[in-house]
């Protein structure tokens, strides 16, 4: 009788077309994996994928195989997420994590992960949002917490909590009293995410909008970067207030008002719909829902 086990693995084998790409996504090794392709060839009387130097190829019988795979597997995934205890799913999770979370809720996000699913862990990766979007499609991630969504077939999105953005500066700029005219604002430097992302190009087209100018915008990938640059008197910087409130509240920054509206950080919880994926999409929920917690203990917009 065919084991599903041996079916995950022809899928995986079939979808990446690697055999050791497959392997990686397992946890286990190459000849493992041959192992069980072959077995199972040998069991279903035929010959389910051809190798080649670049790729494993599907035959007539595989494609076929594939078809009833997916749906099995979909099947057993269904009926897991329906009886089966929290503390039955286990295995390494690789996360990629936006800096934004990073510093406010991940810690949240573990610490419930871990109470529900105690043999569960995490090798995460803190970094841009279209390197982590590519680990995704790459099957190096299994995981994404970020500036979503994907929007690829085969994925799921869930929106979490956005943040708002927000302006701050070193005291020392003296513009904290009020309003902040558009030529004052014309005369200053701003500070914000990198260059390849949205909330840079919306604030310089709102700074254009407002003083008629090309404005000064320095960039970094590092939020305690902007910050520390913010608190040292270099400009402006333009990132969620939650990330700021050590800043803030020792008086290192303070909140100003610059006349400016730019839209919220849209982030999502995003995984691959894969049938026999079970513990992704859990903890794709789990993030919506220890996102909304900690917006509505921290009283975010």
């Amino acid at each position: 009788m065919v084991e599903f086990r041996s079916l995950e693995v022809f899928y995986w084998v079939a979808t990446l077309r690697s055999f050791q790409r497959a392997a990686e996504r397992l946890y286990t090794t190459q000849p493992a994996v041959s192992q069980r392709i072959a077995a199972l060839e040998l069991e279903l009387g035929g010959k389910l994928l051809e190798r080649t130097r670049r790729a494993a190829i599907l035959t007539a019988k595989g494609k076929v195989l594939l078809e009833h795979a997916d749906r099995l597997l979909q099947m057993r995934t269904e009926m897991l997420n329906a009886v089966a205890a929290p503390a039955s799913f286990s295995g390494l999770v690789r996360l990629g994590v936006s800096e934004t979370i990073a510093q406010t809720w991940l810690p949240d996000f573990i610490e419930r992960v871990s109470r529900a699913h105690p043999s569960v862990t995490f090798d995460i990766e803190v970094d841009l949002t279209t390197r982590m979007k590519g680990g995704l499609l790459r099957q190096e991630l299994d995981l994404g917490l970020f500036a979503g969504p994907i929007a690829e077939p085969d994925f799921i999105d869930l929106e979490l909590h956005p943040f708002q953005h927000a302006f701050a500066c070193s005291p020392r700029l003296g513009l904290g009293q009020g309003p902040v005219p558009a030529e004052v604002l014309a005369r200053q430097a701003f500070i914000t995410y990198p260059r390849n992302t949205p909330n840079y190009h919306q604030l310089q087209q709102v700074l254009r909008e407002r003083t008629q100018r090309t404005p000064r915008i320095h960039v970094s990938a590092s939020i305690a970067t902007i910050i520390r640059m913010a608190v040292d008197g270099i400009g402006i910087c333009v990132i969620p207030e939650a990330v700021m409130r050590p800043a803030l509240a020792n008086g290192g920054l303070q909140l100003i008002d610059a006349g400016l509206e730019m839209p919220p950080i849209r982030l999502t919880a995003t995984c691959r719909a894969a049938p026999a994926a079970t513990l992704m999409p859990t903890l794709a929920k789990m993030a919506v829902e220890v996102a909304r917690a900690y917006a509505v203990a921290h009283k975010l917009p």
